[in-house]
């Protein structure tokens, strides 16, 4: 990525910042009937990929090639997003995420450049603190994901639905469990498809932690992100709730330990 493509990228809260749309008509009709989830869809816990964890195994992750922007001020020290994994992709790279990738590993795994992920949590939190706080949704079918998200969401007075995604939770009034957030936050676009497509159909933005394999046309605001592994998406989801907090005028009172799960 050259330097004014980095530029162009303008990690700031302005309109641009949206990354796509969503696609006419690509959500499902909001009939009741028709709202099944699809079999890829489904929620991840029996059927992810092998390499739904890499951040704890994927080898050496202290390395300090990890961001274009070198003088870049971040939220944390650029050695604790290492720490924790947060830059370690995948083996597979999408058109899409391309521009959040800083380079490739020998051993394959694609680099996410943490600049734009620490840029990208801040401008997430600027969008989301123009909202009421109970109609934020924060969803995580990914078992690594549950619990930051449900933390989140506790810290910032949102609402969460982790583990699989009820098809009808946003489309269905007859469901009991039916709500009608304004926004939607999930872990993986891959993992949370069912939560993604009906945020679609009802016409709301989607905040999506998106890996290097993710695909984003039905994303409105990316964060790159090691979105599989515990010590990534704890600092993630820890770092957008106290940055949600901050543009609200409150005082961030919650440290990393608490959104560390221990299972």
């Amino acid at each position: 990525m050259t330097d004014n493509d980095a530029q162009q990228e303008g990690l700031d809260a302005a309109e641009e910042e949206i990354d796509e749309e969503p696609a006419e008509g690509a959500g499902p009709a909001a009939d009741p009937a028709d709202d099944v989830e699809p079999a890829d869809e489904q929620s991840a816990d029996a059927d992810e990929p092998a390499e739904a964890e890499p951040d704890e195994d994927a080898g050496p992750t202290l390395d300090d090639d990890v961001m274009s922007d070198e003088e870049a001020d971040l939220l944390i020290p650029v050695e604790d997003y290492l720490g924790a994994g947060v830059h370690i992709g995948t083996q597979q790279k999408t058109a899409d995420m391309e521009r959040f990738i800083h380079r490739v590993r020998t051993d394959g795994l694609y680099v996410l450049d943490v600049s734009k992920t620490d840029g990208r949590i801040r401008t997430a939190a600027d969008f989301l603190a123009n909202y009421d706080a109970e109609q934020i949704l924060v969803t995580s079918s990914r078992q690594y994901g549950r619990f930051p998200a449900e933390k989140f969401a506790e810290a910032v007075g949102a609402r969460a639905r982790t583990g699989r995604f009820i098809p009808g939770t946003l489309t269905n009034p007859k469901y009991d469990g039916y709500i009608e957030p304004d926004v939607v936050v999930v872990t993986d676009p891959i993992g949370d498809a069912q939560a993604v497509k009906e945020a679609i159909t009802v016409g709301i933005p989607v905040i999506a932690m998106c890996d290097s394999n993710n695909q984003t046309s039905n994303v409105d605001l990316v964060v790159p992100t090691n979105n599989k592994g515990r010590k990534a998406l704890s600092v993630v989801y820890w770092l957008l709730a106290n940055e949600v907090l901050d543009k609200r005028g409150a005082e961030p009172s919650y440290s990393l330990e608490d959104f560390e799960s221990m299972v």
